[in-house]
């Protein structure tokens, strides 16, 4: 049985980590809120760029003279990118093992397929579960995105990046997966895929006619575009990357400081029992020491 001044040792040491995981949840709280209302001031204009591909979509697929290369990809899927947005930092429960899980999930499986994989880590803790298994996959890290307060110019560096590996034909599909945020207590693993552009459902594809001749062109909505359909696309279809990552970042952002704070009001209640079973614990033992020694005392007395 453990003396009453390691009792006594352990309780404080209990309190002492109560105040910390508690402070934590504040200051987690505290983040929470203004990571949340950037991801919702975000959403608007994500919403609206993803309304407008979605539209040109059929003149995007459907260019005269070929489509971008951002719009059909390399005609390949043989080498994947795989973009794993998790944080820095720790204790924050289950949110950096849940996607590490599904992205080990789907990089056995494209290897098993014969493909190739690439991965860019966005955060230290997926880096350092990774490359446990898949050390050569991975190509290049980013730490520390968004320390301070999160901005499109962190957004858009990731973005170059790819791009810049896109146009060296260093890989044909790339996809980010990340948390998204439902609430504090509910964070959703997302897989998407930002590159090439995903082909809507319901887009139909220029097709042979019955007799094998000229291909019969679905009708769509034509778009008159100005200057020029190349110069505009040139701008857009990057942009459109840096919104879906910049939006990818401000989710995982909330995610993030969501998981911590539900882990660290856990840890408080955890600890908060934990004390009152030592402290429990402690006057037992301490009344048990009494007892004993007014039985000695009694014993003595007795005998005289």
């Amino acid at each position: 049985m453990p003396s009453l001044k390691d009792l006594k040792n352990r309780i404080a040491s209990v309190k002492a980590t109560q105040k910390i995981t508690s402070a934590m949840k504040m200051v987690a709280a505290s983040k929470l809120r203004r990571a949340q209302q950037q991801a919702e001031d975000a959403r608007p204009y994500a919403d609206r760029m993803a309304r407008m591909i979605n539209s040109l979509a059929p003149s995007l697929f459907h260019a005269v003279g070929g489509a971008s290369k951002l719009v059909v990809g390399t005609g390949s899927d043989q080498v994947q990118l795989l973009v794993v947005v998790t944080s820095d930092r720790g204790l924050c429960g289950a949110f950096n093992s849940s996607i590490v899980r599904e992205a080990r999930k789907r990089i056995n499986t494209w290897m098993r397929e014969g493909k190739t994989v690439k991965v860019i880590c966005v955060g230290r803790k997926g880096r350092d579960q990774l490359r446990r298994d898949f050390p050569d996959a991975i190509v290049h890290t980013y730490e520390e995105i968004g320390r301070k307060k999160l901005k499109f110019s962190d957004a858009d560096i990731i973005t170059q990046h790819v791009l810049t590996m896109f146009e060296a034909e260093e890989f044909d599909v790339c996809s980010v997966i990340f948390n998204k945020f439902k609430s504090v207590i509910c964070q959703e693993v997302t897989v998407s895929q930002l590159l090439p552009l995903p082909k809507p459902a319901d887009l139909e594809l220029p097709s042979k006619d019955k007799t094998g001749g000229v291909e019969e062109v679905p009708s769509y909505a034509e778009y008159d575009f100005e200057p020029d359909q190349e110069t505009i696309l040139k701008e857009i279809l990057p942009r459109n990357l840096s919104v879906q990552i910049y939006g990818t970042l401000l989710e995982s952002a909330a995610s993030e400081q969501g998981a911590r704070m539900s882990a660290m009001d856990n840890a408080t209640r955890n600890a908060g029992d934990m004390i009152n079973r030592l402290t429990l614990t402690y006057n037992r033992t301490r009344q048990a020491y009494i007892t004993k020694e007014l039985i000695e005392i009694i014993s003595g007395a007795e005998a005289i």
